[in-house]
C-alpha cells in the first residue's frame, strides 16, 4: 500500500464543477487509468481519496492536492501518464509525491494563498494605501449564518487575515494577493474579505466581475509531501 500525492491546475468552465463533482471526476480518472486505488472497510466501501481543502465553485487554482492511497506502488511516470488522457479539459497534474506521516493533509493545512483580479484600473486611488488602512482595522465585522443553529451571528475575521497586497495586473487591474487562515484550526473563504474590502474601499462592482485563483495551500510544519 501506497500514499500519494497529486498537485494539479484547475482553470477554464472546468472551474465551474462542483467540490463533490471533482472528486467523481478523479475517481473515474483512476478507475479508466487502471491505478488501483485503496478502499475503506464496511457496508458501503469508498475509495481512500480526498482533496486537501475543498476549493469554492468558481475558483480557479495553479497547485490544489489531491491525496490518494493505492494497493500497490506506482513510479510518478506511471501516474501522470495514465490520468492525463482521463481528466477533464482545464485540469492539468503538475506533480506528484509521496505523502509522509500518518495525519492527513487535511489536517495539516495551515493558511493558503490567493489572488483576486478586480475590474478597478489600479490607477483609480492608491490602493496600497487603501489596503494599509483595511489592515490597520482592529476589527472586521462580517455576518455569519449557523446552518446549525439557523442563527446569524457577527464574526471578526480581521486575525485570520494574515497579509493583504495590492499591485497591477493585466491591463492594469487591481490585483489582491491575501495570505489567509486555511484549515480545521482556523479558516477563513476570501469571499468575506473580498465583500468587506470593496465596502472599505467604496468599490461598487459586480462579485461576478471578480476573479478569485487559489494560488496554493501551506502547511503550519515541514511539508509533509515527499516530492517525486
Amino acid at each position: 500500500m501506497s500514499k500519494y500525492v497529486l498537485t494539479f491546475s484547475k482553470s477554464g468552465l472546468i472551474r465551474f464543477t462542483s467540490h463533490l463533482d471533482m472528486l467523481r471526476l478523479f475517481k473515474r480518472g483512476f478507475r479508466r487509468a487502471g491505478i488501483e486505488l485503496k478502499y475503506s472497510q464496511g457496508f458501503n466501501p469508498h475509495p481512500r481519496m480526498g482533496f486537501a481543502q475543498p476549493l469554492s465553485l468558481g475558483y480557479l487554482a495553479e497547485a490544489e492536492l489531491l491525496e490518494f492511497e493505492t494497493t500497490r506502488e506506482y513510479t510518478k511516470d506511471e501516474i501522470i501518464s495514465s490520468m492525463k488522457p482521463t481528466l477533464a479539459q482545464g485540469i492539468a497534474i503538475h506533480g506528484v509525491g509521496i505523502a509522509e506521516g500518518k495525519k492527513s493533509l487535511a489536517a495539516l493545512v495551515d493558511s493558503a494563498t490567493y489572488t483576486v483580479t478586480f475590474p478597478v484600473s489600479v490607477f483609480r486611488k492608491d490602493f496600497r494605501q487603501v489596503t494599509a488602512d483595511y489592515l490597520a482595522q482592529k476589527e472586521i465585522i462580517v455576518l455569519k449564518h449557523s446552518k446549525k443553529s439557523g442563527e446569524t451571528k457577527q464574526m471578526n475575521i480581521r486575525e485570520k487575515v494574515r497579509s493583504l497586497e495590492a499591485e497591477a495586473g493585466g491591463n492594469h487591474q487591481l490585483v489582491l494577493k491575501m495570505l489567509l487562515d486555511q484549515g480545521s484550526h482556523s479558516n477563513l473563504n476570501p469571499e468575506p474579505v473580498i465583500r468587506t474590502f470593496l465596502e472599505f474601499a467604496q468599490l461598487d462592482v459586480p462579485r461576478c466581475e471578480i476573479l478569485v485563483c487559489r494560488n496554493g495551500l501551506h502547511f503550519g510544519v515541514d511539508d509533509p509531501v515527499r516530492w517525486m
